[in-house]
């Protein structure tokens, strides 16, 4: 395995767990900017009111996306697999 096959892997791992994270994080940043909003003009500065509704709306994100999660994973894990079966075969014929 040279270098350019571990580049290869470790730039695609990276994409992936972007493409995964991306849609929790952006749930995660809407609703953080909804609710300072909402204490910027009400004056409210609670800290569980910005801290509860995030974690249930992250726990619904989850729930939501899981699929699209869990496919993502499977593909990029089924390229990793074939990627590593070709590598052992093209040692093997060397």
């Amino acid at each position: 395995m040279g270098a350019s096959e571990i580049l290869s892997i470790g730039s695609e791992a990276i994409w992936v767990l972007l493409k995964i994270s991306l849609p929790i994080m952006l749930v995660a940043l809407t609703v953080g900017l909804i609710i300072s909003l909402f204490q910027a003009l009400t004056q409210i500065q609670e800290m569980t009111l910005s801290f509860v509704p995030k974690i249930i709306a992250i726990a619904f994100a989850l729930i939501m996306f899981m699929p699209f999660i869990g496919s993502t994973l499977v593909s990029f894990s089924e390229e990793l697999y074939t990627k590593i079966a070709e590598i052992e075969n093209s040692e093997e014929d060397e």
